[in-house]
């Protein structure tokens, strides 16, 4: 992979995380905490996070061969429910697939919300995962997961900014302008996805594909 297949790489991962659209999410998760109490909610899930995305970019490979199954069949699954994530980040639905309800009451009654479900599932969902394990195995190389562990705390700490400023970039905002950044993620997130299914469809079917 060169640099600019690292740069879509990261705006592939940051649309999907969606650190924007988690935004009043985390503020009603953490309305009746003190600022303090807040930072540090923002600071364990933006590092359960890196840590999700990290072990799926690690153990990835192992978790698939141990079920059978095989990267183009996964490429092709991650593909279709990037594409249904990224069609209704561009009708700008909410959120109610990647948390319900029930979690949503659930984690009021704990002291943290931070992994469960603002990191998991809202943030590093099935989406981010399965993106993660696609890129992953573009290269082998140790360079290359190095700078994917790059790319991965750098997502990180774009969702720690993003979540500490919050409050502000709320009320900056509004909620047309925060639809406007959903649905531009949403459509990134949609060509990302044709390219996963393309890709995969190409290595399951090589005679689509003209090989």
């Amino acid at each position: 992979m060169n640099w600019n297949e690292y740069v879509q790489l990261l705006a592939g991962l940051i649309s999907v995380v969606n650190p924007i659209g988690a935004m009043p999410i985390f503020l009603s998760l953490t309305a009746r905490k003190q600022p303090l109490e807040r930072r540090q909610t923002a600071l364990t899930t933006a590092f359960a996070v890196a840590m999700v995305l990290f072990t799926s970019l690690v153990a990835g490979e192992p978790i698939l061969n141990f079920f059978g199954i095989g990267l183009p069949a996964f490429r092709v699954a991650g593909g279709l429910l990037l594409l249904l994530m990224g069609i209704s980040m561009l009708r700008v639905s909410d959120d109610r697939a990647r948390h319900t309800p029930e979690e949503d009451a659930e984690s009021q009654e704990k002291s943290s919300v931070a992994v469960v479900p603002l990191a998991i599932p809202l943030l590093a969902g099935p989406g981010a995962i399965s993106t993660t394990i696609v890129y992953a195995h573009r290269d082998l190389s140790l360079a290359h997961y190095l700078l994917f562990s790059g790319v991965i705390a750098t997502i990180s700490l774009i969702v720690l900014v993003i979540l500490l400023l919050a409050p502000r970039i709320v009320a900056v905002m509004g909620q047309t302008g925060m639809n406007v950044v959903t649905r531009v993620m949403g459509l990134l997130l949609t060509s990302t996805a044709v390219e996963f299914i393309a890709g995969g469809i190409s290595e399951l079917f090589p005679i689509l594909a003209g090989g």
